[in-house]
């Protein structure tokens, strides 16, 4: 018998119990479409908290300023000192941070005041949509130059072109020297609402001296954890308290998101095998009582020349339709559970591609397993017993 007969065969008999093959089915589509779910959602998650980390910026370590009297803040000379000969920097900015009120006419918006350097939009890629970032210029001058977010932008201003006009920011005048590219929230609140201007402008206008925090950008990945322990070391020797600042590495806090991630999706995804185990079972079981109804054609099928591989082929076959037909519903289910459950948390699945095809390859598994002690035992039933079943 060869294979496409035994397969015609299979799909019959599959066929011939349409309810119970479907609850057989049933099982391992279950079981897929918990897997597929799973692994769509964790990804999904994976992606969503990943996009947000890296959102503030690539290659990015933040460092706050967490001590008391003098100690609370840092100079520019100071930061210097801390950042001299460091390899791997690409940009640094201190930051200041407030909130305040723009005003343009009659029009007023609560907005974020952020006080930085020129090399601000590197460290954090920011892009500008029209007019230019702070200049170093902006800065050595105090410039009262103000680079606005698109929600100031558009509530100040419409859909007119801001570039060029003043505003009001806690009373004293600036003027817009660019918008930035729409930024959306992030883990620490939206982007869009906040106005950028100069440090230096931004000590005057908040009566501050200095600056609690500051950003560093590395050339790349690898620099990254260079920079971080140089800087650790030398915030250590300045204040000795390692609880006088906190340190954000980018880099780590992505990996130890992605390894947690993958963790969960694991241990989720193992539960779920747990139920595509469980299918395989009431595969197996079906099967065996298959077996036990179709004793006389089995033995019918060897008395007119079937062999011993023609029947084991026969029924696993059927189990791996089984399998097959519900790994294929299952992935159905599992991307429609998935989206479902996306929609109501606000994410977006991931469909796995790569666990579809393990899916499928688990159900062949699956189907082989546990058909292979029903498909032997009808292969070594004896012709003539077989015949003699009732």
């Amino acid at each position: 018998m060869d294979f496409f007969t035994a397969l015609r065969i299979g799909l019959g008999a599959v066929m011939a119990n349409k309810l119970r093959s479907a609850l057989t089915i049933l099982g391992v589509t279950i079981g897929i479409a918990a897997v597929i779910g799973v692994v769509a959602i964790g990804e999904g998650a994976q992606n969503e908290v990943t996009g947000e980390i890296e959102s503030l910026g690539t290659y990015l370590i933040t460092v706050s300023i967490r001590g008391r009297g003098p100690d609370r803040v840092l100079t520019q000379s100071q930061l210097d000192e801390i950042l001299q000969d460091i390899p791997g920097i690409a940009a640094v900015s201190p930051v200041m941070t407030a909130s305040g009120v723009a005003k343009h006419g009659t029009s007023r918006f609560d907005c974020s005041i952020t006080g930085v350097n020129h090399q601000y939009a590197t460290a954090r890629d920011f892009q500008v949509q029209t007019g230019r970032f702070i200049s170093a210029i902006d800065v050595d001058t105090r410039q009262k130059a103000a680079v606005i977010g698109q929600n100031v932008a558009l509530e100040l201003f419409g859909l007119a072109n801001p570039v060029g006009e003043t505003i009001k920011l806690n009373g004293q005048t600036f003027s817009v020297i660019g918008v930035l590219e729409p930024r959306g929230g992030t883990i620490t609140g939206s982007e869009d609402d906040q106005v950028i201007i100069p440090v230096t402008t931004a000590e005057r206008l908040l009566g501050r001296r200095g600056f609690t925090a500051f950003y560093i950008k590395g050339q790349d990945k690898d620099s990254v954890d260079v920079i971080a322990s140089s800087v650790e070391n030398r915030l250590n020797r300045r204040f000795r308290d390692e609880d006088a600042y906190r340190m954000f590495n980018q880099t780590q806090v992505l990996e130890i998101v992605q390894s947690v991630s993958r963790t969960l999706t694991l241990m989720l995804g193992g539960i779920a095998f747990i139920s595509l185990l469980v299918g395989g079972i009431g595969i197996m079981n079906i099967m065996l009582v298959s077996v036990v109804e179709r004793t006389r054609e089995i033995g019918l099928r060897k008395a007119v020349g079937a062999t011993n591989q023609d029947i084991l082929r026969q029924f696993l076959l059927e189990s791996v339709v089984l399998s097959l037909i519900g790994a294929v519903f299952g992935i159905a289910v599992g991307t429609l559970l998935a989206r479902g459950i996306a929609v109501f948390i606000g994410i977006s699945p991931v469909f796995p591609w790569k666990g579809a095809a393990i899916a499928i390859a688990l159900s062949v598994a699956v189907g082989v397993s546990f058909g292979s002690l029903p498909a032997n035992r009808a292969a070594q039933l004896e012709p003539i017993q077989a015949l003699r079943t009732e």
